[in-house]
């Protein structure tokens, strides 16, 4: 879950890759209820350029650790613009990729005198595939994927000891439209749906007010009762700079709060 998902949307759809048509460099850190020992920490990394006017290709690295766990999901992306018209434009897009999954069983404190044979560290790589599609028009976009098509195994039964993490196969939807408030504003409302079975629905709504494409103030808010905010900065024509803070209302919310920072660069 990322509060600047509008602008990662290539991280779980491939089709995204080729939306900005040109060669955008993107960094994302995100620490999760500050305060928590071994909370969960994001790292997001993405290259995406245009070959040409249709083609479009692009490199996606997330980094995920919470407590003993680690995964990297790492994968190459291919966009494909289709014009359908004047106004509309369908871009279409494949990623393909695994993820290395580790749990560090050193990191466990045990009170047994003697050592849990299930106790071992775990290793392993999943390979993986995704679609997504992109509607852009210049009032709004609509955005339909599934990153991992795969159910995967992140562990599983050895040696007698039961030790299985499926990873099954998610669906993201996400929407945004420009309201053109006067010549210096805009509007920019945006929402992202995620959806996986056994699982309740999570989905984010935002608001972003922009200022003449120099800044955008958003708010933001989370189904799982959490409320944030945000904001963003072109410091210059390559450059730009995000932050946002979330604060939730369960009992988590006697931490810190969420901060990530986003920041991208184009050439």
């Amino acid at each position: 879950m990322i509060s600047f998902y509008q602008n990662h949307l290539n991280i779980v759809n491939p089709a995204f890759t080729g939306v900005k048509g040109k060669t955008v460099l993107n960094i994302g850190v995100r620490k999760q209820w500050s305060g928590i020992a071994d909370a969960p920490e994001t790292q997001i990394f993405s290259f995406m350029s245009s070959l040409n006017d249709k083609v479009a290709i692009g490199l996606s690295v997330v980094n995920d650790k919470v407590f003993i766990e680690k995964q990297t999901f790492t994968s190459i992306d291919f966009s494909y613009k289709l014009q359908l018209n004047e106004t509309h434009n369908l871009f279409m897009g494949l990623k393909a990729g695994g993820n290395n999954y580790q749990v560090n069983a050193a990191g466990l404190q045990t009170y047994n005198v003697m050592q849990d044979a299930a106790l071992e560290n775990i290793s392993r790589f999943n390979p993986n595939v995704g679609i997504g599609f992109y509607l852009q028009h210049n009032d709004y976009f609509v955005s339909l994927s599934t990153p991992r098509l795969l159910n995967s195994e992140r562990a599983k039964n050895e040696d007698g000891f039961v030790s299985v993490a499926t990873d099954r196969v998610h669906y993201y939807l996400s929407g945004g439209y420009n309201y053109f408030l006067n010549s210096d504003f805009t509007l920019k409302p945006t929402f992202m749906l995620r959806y996986v079975n056994g699982a309740p629905v999570s989905s984010d709504i935002t608001a972003n007010i922009d200022y003449k494409e120099k800044a955008q103030l958003g708010l933001n808010y989370r189904t799982d009762n959490t409320i944030g905010a945000l904001v963003q900065l072109n410091l210059s024509n390559s450059f730009t700079l995000g932050y946002a803070h979330e604060y939730t209302s369960s009992l988590l919310g006697r931490a810190n709060g969420t901060n990530e920072i986003y920041m991208q660069i184009r050439f």
